[in-house]
């Protein structure tokens, strides 16, 4: 059974024996020593070890074991003892005692107790790290011995950034980098090496959990923010902020509001630059001077740009007909209004003061028909003037009637040949025109060509209708018969031309007498009368008259 000896009295004994160990001859001249196994031993934290004291005295007795360990005799013998010690949780220090030849002999060895650290942990890293500042790492170490073994590694990755030995029990290890853009998303941890192969064991190691590094860079402009001056109510508008410069642009954040309304934007980033987009639109609440706002958040910190926006109402301008379709000579009224702050002008004329509307009056005549009218709204907004116009056309109801000045009321064509009805109708609603043959129910096509006959000579009633009533006009057609004027061109012809063959001749016999100048005298006629000589007396010579 294990013999537990007290502290005190344990101290005592070894003093004892050194004393008597010291001071005691060796037998016949001859020194013995009580050995100790296995020497200097290294046990983990509560491990057990089979301890073996001997001598080589041949009249050895009594060889024991001193500790305050729990111990336990396996075997002896002459000279030997073998003992289990068990529950080793700290360094100490055992010794084996026995006597040779009546004198104590003694032999002694320390044991040594390791133990991994209890706590390996790396203090937690800032959510974000500035690019281009210095990281401070701090490791802290409870526990592990011995400590002249332990040894503190700070890494990044596999990468030592430090190596330093852990002196204290609650031991705190730091370093210092530089972060970079290259470490963002690397992991940093540390780790204990407990070196026992000088005594024959391995290199114990223990790893903290690796934390990750989010490292960020922002410029030092703000957002570009590009947004309307001007925003008319229940109207939308495009916007646009744009931010270059920041690292990493994918993990920023985008804010973009209108006032108190939070816009759903689309984010896209390219590179070092992030952009997001959004529709604005105004409400009716919101109608005043408003901000537009653009922030950008990454590592906890915020850029921000702002640009005024002005939400206005513009209403009308509204232009209305008392009647839009207006019998000829009624009155109509034209008005124009708009929202208040705008001023409204119709067909030139402006309203008495903003707000208030314009008005004019007219009696619809034919002319009007088709008539527009304008109206014009101006509205200030922040310093800018803002432009509406709006138009109407006026529609007056007139007619039917046919212009008798392009409607002749006797016509005279030719038998056999094209001709054209030239009448119109006006009218609104356009009437419909027809003239019919009075007695039958022949029609003449009205400005459309047509061949004439001699069926189409009579007495005929243009009318023209519409919804608002009709309008008659008696036109007359005089068709002349084709044949009788064939004859009297023919004779007009042929009396011309006997006429002209008679000229003819006389003017050639006259002249040709005149050329020879002979001429002969008939006395027995009481007339005078010229006439030509025969041709056989020409050459005769001329007689004279007595």
């Amino acid at each position: 059974m294990a013999t537990m000896i007290p502290a005190v009295s344990w101290l005592r004994a070894c003093w004892t024996l050194l004393v008597c160990c010291l001071l005691t001859p060796g037998v016949q001249g001859q020194e013995f020593l009580l050995r100790v196994e296995p020497q200097n031993p290294v046990l983990p934290a509560g491990g057990s070890l089979l301890v073996n004291c001997s001598t080589d005295c041949p009249s050895a007795k009594q060889v024991t074991l001193e500790t305050s360990l729990s111990k336990e005799l396996v075997d002896n013998g002459t000279g030997w003892a073998a003992f289990w010690i068990s529950k080793v949780t700290g360094d100490n220090r055992i010794l084996c005692s026995g006597y040779c030849n009546g004198s104590q002999i003694i032999g002694s060895t320390g044991i040594t107790v390791y133990r991994l650290p209890e706590r390996v942990e790396l203090a937690p890293l800032p959510p974000w790290q500035p690019v281009g500042q210095n990281l401070t790492l701090h490791c802290q170490v409870e526990g592990g011995s011995p400590r002249t073994s332990l040894t503190v590694v700070l890494l990044r990755w596999e990468e030592e950034l430090s190596r330093q030995p852990a002196v204290e029990e609650l031991a705190e290890v730091t370093a210092t980098v530089l972060a970079g853009r290259g470490d963002h998303g690397a992991h940093f941890s540390c780790r204990t090496e407990l070196d026992l192969r000088p005594q024959g064991l391995r290199l114990l190691v223990n790893t903290s959990a690796p934390r990750r590094l989010r490292t960020f860079a922002l410029p030092v402009t703000p957002p570009r923010l590009v947004a309307p001056r001007f925003l008319e109510v229940e109207t939308s508008w495009p916007v646009d902020c744009t931010l270059d410069g920041l690292f990493p642009a994918s993990e920023a954040q985008v804010h973009l509001a209108l006032g108190d309304q939070v816009l759903n934007a689309t984010v896209t980033n390219h590179g070092d630059m992030i952009t997001a987009t959004a529709t604005a639109t105004a409400r009716a609440d919101q109608e005043g001077a408003r901000q537009m706002i653009c922030n950008v958040t990454l590592g906890g910190e915020r850029l921000e740009a702002r640009e005024n926006l002005t939400v206005f109402s513009f209403l009308g301008p509204i232009l209305n007909l008392s009647e839009p379709s207006a019998p000829e000579g009624s009155t109509v009224i034209v008005s124009c209004m708009a929202g208040a702050r705008v001023q409204v002008t119709l067909d030139g004329v402006p309203a008495a003061a903003p707000g208030q509307p314009a008005q004019l009056q007219l009696n619809t005549t034919e002319n009007d028909d088709g008539r527009s009218f304008f109206c014009s709204a101006t509205l200030e907004v922040d310093g800018e003037f803002l432009h509406r116009n709006s138009s109407v056309q006026l529609r007056v109801l007139y007619g039917p009637q046919i212009d008798r000045a392009k409607c002749p009321q006797h016509l005279k064509w030719k038998d056999k040949t094209k001709q054209v009805l030239q009448c119109q109708a006006r009218g609104n609603p356009l009437p419909q025109l027809q003239c019919l043959k009075e007695g039958s129910s022949q029609e003449v096509p009205v400005g459309i060509p047509f061949l004439v006959n001699v069926t189409h000579n009579g007495t005929y009633q243009c009318q023209a209708v519409s919804s608002r009533g009709k309008y008659t006009l008696v036109l007359v057609i005089n068709i002349e018969a084709g044949n009788s004027h064939f004859v009297s061109v023919l004779l007009a012809v042929f009396t011309t031309l006997g006429v002209v063959t008679v000229v003819v001749a006389l003017t050639y016999d006259f002249w040709a007498r005149k050329r020879r100048g002979l001429y002969h005298v008939r006395q027995e006629s009481p007339s005078l009368p010229l006439t030509s000589m025969p041709t056989e007396a020409m050459n005769e010579e001329p007689s004279r008259v007595e």
